[in-house]
C-alpha cells in the first residue's frame, strides 16, 4: 500500500528546508564580499558603498525569507524557481567587488532575476494583496541599479542610492500603496522565521571565521599570531552567544502577536535591525583581520574603530530588539557596545590584540552578569 497522494499543502512553513539552506549558504557570498570590499576601501566611501550594496542585498534576502515562510518549497517547481533565485544572489555577490566602476551591469541584471523570481513565487500564495504593493518597489530599485551600472561619474552611487531609497524609505512615505497597508495578509510562521535568520546568522559568522582563517600569515605564525587567531574566534563566539540568548523569547513573542503586530515586528526586528547588526559583524570582521595579520602592532584608527564600532552597532541591534519585542533588559547591551567604543584608542595606538582581548573581557562579563539576571525570565518566556 502507498500512502494518499495530497493534492493541497499547507500555504506556511514548519521547519527550514534544506534548499533554504543551501540558498543561505550561497547568499553568505555577499558577506564575503563585502569584508573584502569594505577591507580594501577602509573609509568613508567604502563604508557607504557597503551600506547601499548590503542595504539593497539584504532587503530582498529577507523578502526571499518572508517567500519561504509563506510558500515553502517542497514542490519541484516551487525548489527549481528558489535556485534560479540563487543564480541572481550568486551573480550580485560576484559583481560585489566593482559594482560602483566596471561590474554594476552584471549586478543589476543579477538582481533583476532575485526580484523577478521573488515576485513570482510570491504571487502563489495567499498574500497576493502584498505582493502587489510590493513589486512596483522592488522592480523600481533593479531598474535603478541596472541604469547605475549603464553609467559612470556621480550619476553611479546617486542611483544606487535612489535605488536603496525607492525600496526601503519610499513605501513607509506612502502608506496607502506600501505593503503596510497588508500586513495581515503575511501569515509568519515564527517558529520557521526565527530559525531561518537564526541559521544565516551561524553561516555568515562561520564565514567570517573561515575568513580569518584563510588570512593568517603562516610565514609569520608565532605565539603572539596564534594567540590573536584564537581570541579571534572568541570575538564571534561572543556574538554568537549575545544573539543566540534572544532567540527563544523572541520566537515566543511574535508566535503571540497578531497577524499584523507580527508583521510589523517583522520587519522592525528581522529586517531592520538584522541589517544593522550583521553590518556590524561585517564592519568588525574587517577589523579583526587587521589584529590577525599585525597582533602585536597597533592596528591604526581605521582598523581599531572598524572592530569596535561593529561590535557596538551589533550590541546596539540587540538591544533595540529587545525593547521592541520586551524580551529583556537593553542596558547591560548599550553599556557595553559603550565601553567597547571607548576601547578603540587601545587598537589604535598601543596594540591590536590588547584591544581585542579588553572586547571579548567586556562581553563575556556582559553574558555572564546578564545570564544570572535574566535566567528565570528568559524561563518564564519559553514555558
Amino acid at each position: 500500500m502507498t500512502p494518499a497522494r495530497r493534492d493541497t499543502e499547507p500555504d506556511t512553513a514548519d521547519r527550514v528546508t534544506p534548499v533554504e539552506l543551501f540558498f543561505d549558504v550561497v547568499f553568505v557570498l555577499t558577506i564575503t564580499q563585502l569584508v573584502r570590499l569594505l577591507e580594501e576601501h577602509l573609509d568613508w566611501t567604502g563604508l557607504g558603498r557597503t551600506f547601499l550594496i548590503f542595504g539593497l542585498l539584504w532587503y530582498l534576502y529577507t523578502g526571499y525569507a518572508w517567500l519561504t515562510n509563506h510558500v515553502p518549497p517542497r514542490r519541484p517547481a516551487r525548489k527549481l524557481l528558489l535556485f534560479a533565485g540563487m543564480a541572481g544572489f550568486l551573480l550580485t555577490a560576484i559583481a560585489i567587488p566593482d559594482a560602483f566602476t566596471g561590474s554594476g551591469l552584471l549586478f543589476g541584471i543579477g538582481y533583476l532575476v532575485v526580484v523577478v523570481v521573488h515576485l513570482t513565487l510570491f504571487s502563489q500564495s495567499s498574500a497576493r494583496a502584498g505582493v502587489r504593493r510590493l513589486a512596483p518597489y522592488n522592480l523600481g530599485a533593479a531598474l535603478l541599479v541596472i541604469a547605475a551600472g549603464l553609467l559612470t561619474g556621480p550619476a553611479v552611487p546617486a542611483l544606487w542610492a535612489a535605488a536603496v531609497f525607492t525600496q526601503t524609505f519610499l513605501p513607509y512615505l506612502l502608506p496607502g500603496h506600501s505593503w503596510l497597508g497588508a500586513a495581515g495578509s503575511f501569515n509568519i510562521s515564527a517558529a520557521h522565521f526565527v530559525e531561518r535568520h537564526g541559521l544565516l546568522v551561524i553561516v555568515a559568522f562561520g564565514e567570517i571565521v573561515v575568513g580569518i582563517g584563510m588570512g593568517t600569515p603562516l610565514e609569520h605564525l608565532g605565539p603572539g599570531t596564534t594567540a590573536a587567531v584564537v581570541m579571534a574566534l572568541a570575538l564571534p563566539a561572543a556574538l554568537w552567544w549575545t544573539y543566540f540568548t534572544d532567540t527563544g523569547p523572541s520566537e515566543t513573542t511574535l508566535a503571540h502577536a497578531e497577524p499584523g503586530t507580527r508583521s510589523r515586528y517583522a520587519a522592525r526586528v528581522w529586517i531592520l535591525l538584522h541589517f544593522l547588526l550583521l553590518l556590524g559583524a561585517i564592519v568588525a570582521a574587517t577589523g579583526l583581520h587587521a589584529v590577525v595579520a599585525h597582533p602585536t602592532e597597533p592596528a591604526g584608527w581605521p582598523s581599531a574603530l572598524a572592530l569596535c564600532s561593529g561590535v557596538a552597532l551589533f550590541l546596539v541591534a540587540i538591544a533595540d530588539a529587545r525593547r521592541v519585542l520586551r524580551t529583556g533588559a537593553a542596558r547591560s547591551r548599550l553599556i557595553t557596545a559603550a565601553l567597547v567604543l571607548a576601547s578603540t584608542p587601545i587598537g589604535a595606538t598601543v596594540n591590536a590584540a590588547l584591544q581585542l582581548a579588553v572586547l571579548i573581557l567586556l562581553m563575556t562579563a556582559m553574558l555572564l552578569v546578564d545570564g544570572h539576571r535574566t535566567e528565570p525570565a528568559v524561563n518564564a518566556a519559553r514555558t
